[in-house]
């Protein structure tokens, strides 16, 4: 499993709502095109905005094999392009479960 959490780094509020949203939709738009993900689930943090991290992403591979050929998919590599100048911290963590 892959856990990773954003910080985004607009100071509007409203805004990082909306990137955090955007980001979300299109991390869950990887299921069926990456082949490798067996389960995703990015979502925009919607309670206590000025506490929590702004986006979540968790999402399960078969093997650290299957993460790695998923951390070079064009799809994904798409999204990173798009989430990183919208990004100010990032957190991650990886794990067998």
């Amino acid at each position: 499993r892959h856990v990773v959490m954003w910080k985004l780094a607009t100071s509007d509020a409203a805004e990082r709502s909306a990137q955090a949203s955007e980001i979300a939709r299109r991390l869950n738009a990887l299921q069926g095109v990456v082949p490798q993900i067996i389960a995703i689930d990015a979502r925009a943090n919607t309670l206590f905005p000025d506490a929590n991290w702004d986006a979540t992403l968790a999402v399960d591979f078969a093997s650290t094999d299957d993460l790695a050929a998923y951390q070079v998919h064009p799809a994904h590599e798409e999204v990173v392009a798009f989430m990183r100048p919208l990004v100010g911290s990032r957190a991650a963590v990886d794990f067998e479960v």
